[in-house]
């Protein structure tokens, strides 16, 4: 794609199937983009595919522009080790690795707390001091901003990992579902019943089908099966609402494209009332997949002087 400005900052966004770079003008307008496929391979692999975006980056801006890097999984904000399904990182330091190379520092944030800050910061989220942007994905994570900035002070830098929170007994009372193992080792994860594998098992179960959610809203039996995977996103929802209390709920990832989706969660969130408290305002991704290099350029530009 060529670009139609001059590019003054970068962002990456890494991802299990590809590593996306972008390119910001003014006010973060974007210019371009380039995907690469993610590397299934060892750490030098992963980390040669994410150089050379790095190295596209910056031959397109200014020396020392600020470039930021959106990384999935837990970094412990001490020693930088990685932690991440999907991508040969685990225990591995890769802002170091990546200073190693290019002789200069890029400012790391988690992808959900970068896609949170680029809806909070222009976006969907815009005008509301609290963020929570929850992804509905392949997995189910999500990012809080608080005052268009990541919300400050969290001991060990995590997102808001409610995919891994354990499902309630009252979200699955009547509904003859067992306790599945979660991919991160624990039992009875949200994300084994609300990701985008969650609701084809739900399919599953409900329609004797292993289908994806495009085929189930569109399936004449499909809208019972939706029910009730709103109903266990819902809980997993009340949950954030009621540990963050977020003014606004930013919607990503694939399943937050299915008809209707806002208005579905909307529904089943009024169904658990909690005294007068009010409902956060849900609202969908304003710029979708590109969120997470946008979240992170504008994460690199706020830590420069």
């Amino acid at each position: 794609m060529s670009q139609a400005g001059t590019a003054l900052c970068g962002g990456i966004d890494v991802g299990g199937t590809k590593i996306e770079a972008q390119l910001f003008g003014a006010g973060f307008a974007p210019l371009a983009k380039r995907r690469l496929p993610t590397s299934r391979g060892d750490f030098r692999d992963f980390m040669a595919v994410l150089a050379e975006q790095v190295e596209w980056i910056m031959a397109a801006t200014p020396k020392a522009a600020p470039i930021g890097v959106a990384l999935p999984g837990i970094v412990d904000p001490e020693t930088g080790a990685s932690t991440a399904a999907n991508l040969p990182i685990g225990g591995r330091n890769v802002a170091a690795a990546l200073r190693t190379r290019f002789g200069r520092d890029f400012a790391f944030l988690n992808d959900c707390s970068a896609f949170a800050l680029s809806e909070a910061r222009g976006g969907a989220g815009e005008g509301f001091e609290t963020v929570l942007g929850l992804i509905l994905g392949t997995g189910v994570a999500a990012g809080f901003c608080q005052r268009g900035a990541e919300a400050p002070g969290r001991l060990n830098r995590l997102a808001v990992e409610i995919g891994h929170v354990g499902i309630s007994a009252r979200a699955l009372e009547g509904l003859n579902l067992p306790l599945i193992r979660c991919g991160c080792g624990r039992l009875g994860c949200y994300e084994t019943y609300v990701a985008g594998p969650g609701l084809a098992r739900l399919a599953e179960a409900g329609l004797g089908l292993r289908i994806s959610g495009e085929e189930l809203a569109a399936h004449p039996e499909g809208e019972a099966v939706l029910e009730i995977w709103a109903d266990l996103a819902a809980e997993a929802l009340d949950q954030a609402r009621l540990l963050l209390d977020p003014q606004c709920v930013v919607l990503g990832g694939g399943l937050s494209r299915l008809p209707g989706v806002a208005e579905r969660l909307a529904a089943a969130l009024a169904r658990r009332p909690l005294g007068d408290l009010r409902p956060p305002a849900l609202r969908i991704a304003t710029f979708g997949d590109a969120s997470g290099g946008r979240g992170a350029a504008i994460h690199a530009g706020s830590l420069t002087p």
